[in-house]
């Protein structure tokens, strides 16, 4: 295809589905790929539209409009510096080169500069809204340089996802601030995951009043309806929404609910465990990203964890009457979770911004999530207005819109933790959310301990609460 207006390179999933959209928009496209099926299914899925495949990556780039304009949508690490390898031969100053994988954050930087020698433009986007969002409207997060960002511009919120007419694609900052930004969208998923899962857990295995008659517990099609109605709440959201559905399907095998065939082993690409590394490195607390890594990390030990089953006698059930525990309490216990993991990551994102001078906007970056993405719910335009109202907001806890919802949901979330706790279910995500919220309603805490203890065996010093300075106890046992 002649002055083609945008090239795609890697044409699995992602990157076949993004360009047909691409393509369906009116712009004409092209892509490339290794694999001769892949080229053939593009073109046959794109069948009447602006859309061609190439065989070879330099018919790709000869085939582009000056500057071209080129996106990668291929496996993160090595096979990202393979293609840009690949293509640097047939690319021109004044091209931009743009990388839509979940890339680590420092690869991008790496990548910016080492491009930027050749006069070559490079984006760092982070993508979200799997397969269907690829094809049918995704979030886009976009780094590196503005001016950059606007030779692209058209394209990429034509392709996005849409909320009361307005595109979920947007510039969110400097250097590899789009990778950034999607690791930690990425982190918050996690999170909320992990929260649902606990949730059903508990609705699951705890003795609940609302089962079937004849049954101690209710049924997967009981709770896929709890789910159904907590999406028509402050809930709403795409997890919530699938889990509804996934909890109806029926195994067409055995006949049984498909959920209960599913092996208890959750996998991982990385970015939840790079958004804890980066959390750790600035100092900031996300407990409930953090606990999700580590849950599905204990998940990953399948047999161990069967081997220890048998040795750990099981805890005693209390009454559920004496927890208070109703599916209200659960709801509620949700939805305080789901706001503290938003605050986590926005103060995290907040962190990067001033520490590595990514220039970050909050209401840009709530806005583009509302549509489009894995994590986009009803609660990200309260998030939305708590940063219009109030840019430099250290924590969504602190915001009016937030505040007093936290402090009367954080009862609830203990009557959910001390429910799991009794019936021997765990419940890390609840539990650390909870903590994480209790702590900062603290006004102290027991770090003047640990400060002793750090004088003690180390000489690192101590602050005093009655006097100015910094000080030091030679002698504790005297």
């Amino acid at each position: 295809m002649a002055n083609a207006e945008f090239g795609m390179v890697g044409l699995g999933t992602m990157g076949r589905n993004f360009l047909l959209n691409v393509a369906e928009n009116g712009f004409a496209a092209v892509g490339y790929d290794l694999s001769v099926e892949k080229r053939e299914l593009l073109e046959l899925e794109g069948a009447g539209t602006p859309v061609t495949a190439a065989i070879e990556i330099a018919s790709l780039a000869a085939s582009l409009e000056r500057p071209r304009r080129i996106m990668m949508l291929v496996p993160a690490g090595p096979v990202v510096d393979a293609v840009i390898g690949d293509l640097l031969p047939h690319l021109e100053p004044g091209d931009i080169l743009i990388d839509g994988g979940n890339s680590h954050f420092p690869d991008t930087a790496r990548r910016e500069a080492f491009l930027k020698e050749h006069g070559i433009a490079f984006l760092g986007v982070g993508v979200s809204g799997g397969e269907e969002g690829a094809r049918r409207g995704p979030s886009i997060m976009i780094g590196g340089d503005p001016a950059v960002y606007e030779r692209v511009s058209p394209i990429l919120e034509a392709v996005s996802a849409k909320v009361n007419g307005d595109p979920c694609a947007a510039h969110v900052g400097r250097g590899s601030a789009g990778h950034f930004v999607k690791m930690v969208h990425n982190g918050i998923e996690y999170a909320m995951m992990q929260l649902i899962a606990e949730a059903y857990d508990v609705l699951k295995r705890v003795s609940s009043p609302h089962v079937s008659k004849g049954s101690s517990q209710q049924t997967n099609a009981e709770i896929a309806h709890t789910f159904a109605e907590w999406n028509r709440g402050r809930l709403n959201s795409f997890l919530i929404e699938i889990t509804a559905t996934v909890l109806k399907k029926t195994d067409p095998e055995t006949g049984n609910s498909l959920v209960d065939m599913i092996l208890d082993t959750a996998g991982q690409k990385g970015t939840g465990k790079w958004t804890s590394q980066a959390a750790m490195d600035l100092g900031i607390p996300i407990p409930a990203i953090d606990s999700a890594v580590t849950m599905r990390q204990i998940s990953a030990k399948k047999a161990f964890r069967e081997k220890q089953s048998s040795h750990f006698l099981p805890i005693g059930n209390w009454p559920i009457d004496n927890c208070q525990l109703e599916e209200k309490a659960i709801e509620s216990a949700l939805h305080s979770s789901f706001a503290a993991a938003y605050a986590q990551g926005f103060s995290l994102l907040r962190a990067a911004s001033d520490e590595m001078g990514f220039e970050l906007d909050m209401v840009e970056i709530a806005k583009i999530w509302r549509g489009g993405c894995i994590i986009r719910a009803a609660m990200l335009e309260d998030i939305r207005a708590a940063f219009s109202e109030e840019p430099g907001l250290e924590n969504l806890i602190a915001s009016p819109q937030f505040r007093d919802a936290l402090a009367a949901g954080r009862e609830d979330l203990a009557r959910v933790v001390v429910a799991a706790a009794s019936a021997g279910i765990p419940a890390m995500a609840f539990a650390t959310t909870l903590n994480y919220l209790t702590a900062f309603a603290t006004e102290r805490l027991p770090a003047n301990l640990i400060q002793a203890q750090r004088d003690y065996f180390g000489a690192h010093t101590y602050q005093r609460t009655d006097r100015e300075g910094t000080f030091h106890t030679d002698d504790w046992e005297a």
